[in-house]
């Protein structure tokens, strides 16, 4: 009897400890999306198409505690692709109540400094490193197909 009351009592702490695990999905950060459609930040602050594992990345970089289910889903997202699979469990307060964090009291400050970081990420950065040169010797190429000398 004392087993199954111990067995019990753990699992209420460990369910009201999950409590403390906040969510977070692409779709809310994401600015492709309308508040309709989940975006939960404004779109001028949000980014475009952000995955769970940028989020992730973010968040564990700045010392959360971070859990990724990677086979969840956004109930609202239509497409069941890959890159819209995700969802990211956040430790945000204590089991005393207390922010783990001092600086992201809210669910709203730990989404806007993921959405204001994930842009700055490197695999961010090298793409659009890498389709800007791309682009400029696209057009350069083009400019020289039209000029022919007689």
């Amino acid at each position: 009897m004392l087993h199954k009351q111990l067995q019990s009592s753990y699992y209420l702490n460990s369910l009201f400890s999950l409590f403390r695990f906040i969510c977070i999905y692409p779709a809310y950060l994401n600015n492709k999306k309308t508040i309709a459609e989940g975006r939960r930040i404004p779109i001028d602050k949000a980014v475009e198409n952000p995955t769970s594992v940028e989020i992730q990345d973010v968040c564990a970089a700045v010392g959360f505690n971070v859990l990724l289910e990677k086979n969840k889903m956004y109930p609202r997202e239509w497409n069941r692709d890959v890159q819209y699979r995700g969802r990211v469990r956040i430790q945000l307060k204590q089991d005393d109540g207390n922010p783990c964090l001092p600086q992201f009291p809210t669910r709203k400050s730990v989404m806007l400094y993921a959405a204001e970081t994930i842009p700055k990420l490197k695999t961010r950065t090298q793409k659009m490193g890498g389709s800007e040169q791309s682009l400029q010797q696209g057009e350069g190429s083009k400019k020289g197909k039209g000029k022919k000398k007689k």
